[in-house]
């Protein structure tokens, strides 16, 4: 199958997107499977991994429920409170869903960088390895250190990181080194862990002007660290929309890959995702 293991629907009106501009008027509108549906099908994409937007279990059922309606949405990342011990409740009936795949906290927005390690949190990764669900680790370059601990804490948790880590391409653009740093740290995760890596997200982390000459580097060197079994494409849609269409970063995609074989191709553009998700695997859960 050919898989876009991330992108994203949701509702504003429901007001738990509480990280969007509401003056923005690329993200802060409803998106749904009909808006997608036609470039999937444009492209031959089979279908996508649905992603949490929202630090809502409202959100999660939401996307469930479109699940539940849409053959083209192989699964769902959704969410849940890990600073709540009782929400094992809602993890333990969300995981009876055979589309519900796992899990993403919003690392990203929250202050404290070491919020991850937190005593209080633990509980969430023991129960995702007993209940066979997977953990999508959203961060910067900043996080690397600590979802390296993480990872090697609990070696048997299903792991991938979201959007290459952002790399922070507008600052090399600048003229800084932003890709000294998080090169290494993606070397480190790719060599001391198992987990998987998301080439996706990269356009939203560049700067208006960007070619794909800024993009190359940072694409190429997540491909090479983690090698194309570890690697999933994802389009970060219509989160992406913010610099270019989907089709604009499908084909910028492709032309950075394309000095790999087919089979290469197909796992970071589908093969990865299934196997990672364990997609079309629903009778797991009956």
């Amino acid at each position: 199958m050919k898989i876009d293991a991330h992108q994203h629907f949701w509702q504003p009106k429901r007001g738990d997107y509480h990280w969007m501009p509401k003056d923005n008027a690329i993200l802060n509108r409803a998106y749904g499977p009909q808006d997608l549906i036609p470039v999937l099908n444009k492209y031959g994409i089979d279908g996508t991994v649905l992603v949490q937007a929202a630090a809502s279990v409202e959100e999660t059922e939401y996307m469930l429920g479109l699940a539940n309606s849409f053959s083209q949405i192989k699964g769902v990342v959704g969410w849940i409170n890990f600073e709540d011990e009782a929400h094992l409740d809602q993890l333990t009936r969300l995981s009876a869903h055979p589309k519900f795949l796992g899990v993403r906290p919003m690392i990203q927005d929250i202050p404290n960088v070491d919020w991850m390690l937190h005593e209080d949190v633990q509980w969430a990764y023991r129960a995702l390895i007993d209940l066979d669900l997977s953990f999508d680790a959203l961060g910067f370059p900043k996080h690397i250190s600590n979802f390296l601990k993480i990872s090697q804490r609990y070696p048997k948790l299903r792991i991938v990181f979201d959007h290459s880590l952002k790399p922070q391409i507008r600052d090399q653009q600048a003229g800084c080194d932003a890709f000294s740093e998080w090169a290494k740290g993606i070397s480190q995760l790719s060599e001391l862990t198992n987990g998987y890596c998301k080439l996706s997200g990269l356009i939203t982390e560049a700067k208006d002007g960007w070619s794909a000459d800024d993009i190359q580097p940072f694409a190429q060197h997540v491909i090479e660290a983690f090698g194309p079994k570890r690697v999933m494409w994802g389009s970060d849609w219509p989160v992406c929309r913010l610099q270019v269409e989907y089709d604009e970063w499908y084909k910028l995609s492709q032309s950075l890959t394309k000095g790999l074989s087919a089979i290469e191709r197909d796992q970071i553009f589908g093969l990865n995702a299934t196997q990672f998700y364990r997609l079309g695997q629903e009778e797991r859960k009956l």
